[in-house]
């Protein structure tokens, strides 16, 4: 790519407007890694993943950091992974998903809604794992007030980070640049 044609970029409006919500749109994500769940003592998950390494630092990269710090966002977008996945694998055995599929664009947006409940489903269940692993001591003391107010608190933010991420990358595909 030549210079003249990355100063061709600064010269059509749209593209910048793109590029612009992208940032934002990563921006507001980074925000919201650095918000913690409420109720976990961040310092306790932090020294816990200082100690122990392989597979919970895989996953803390997967979420961008969040999972270290236990933000809002500590689920990152694998629910909605897992869930598309699922959807994928469902289509070749379920009749009726096959058929949305071959429907064209009104199928697609059905099974994007599958998608989204399956997304759901899956962060709750893992909201729920999560918040009694965290109680169970897995992290080191890393919780409070332990309880059915904490898991179901715990439950709802990680959903709703969830929600609010998949909801970022749909904006980002709409209005920003590449697939959110």
């Amino acid at each position: 790519m030549t210079t003249g044609a990355v100063g061709n970029i600064t010269r059509i409006p749209e593209l910048n407007r793109r590029i612009l919500f992208t940032f934002g749109m990563l921006a507001v994500y980074r925000i919201g890694c650095a918000i913690p769940t409420p109720g976990v003592d961040v310092a306790a998950i932090k020294s816990f993943f200082e100690q122990s390494g392989g597979v919970f630092s895989l996953l803390n990269m997967f979420s961008g950091g969040a999972l270290e710090q236990f933000s809002i966002f500590a689920l990152g977008i694998m629910p909605y992974i897992s869930a598309s996945i699922i959807l994928q694998l469902l289509q070749v055995v379920i009749p009726h998903l096959a058929e949305l599929r071959k429907e064209g664009e009104e199928g697609r947006r059905v099974i994007t809604r599958y998608t989204r409940y399956g997304t759901v489903i899956l962060a709750l269940i893992q909201g729920m794992l999560i918040s009694t692993a965290l109680e169970g001591g897995v992290f080191g003391p890393a919780v409070a007030d332990p309880g059915w107010s904490f898991r179901l608190m715990t439950m709802i933010t990680l959903v709703a980070g969830t929600s609010f991420i998949m909801w970022l990358g749909e904006q980002i595909t709409e209005r920003g640049i590449g697939n959110g």
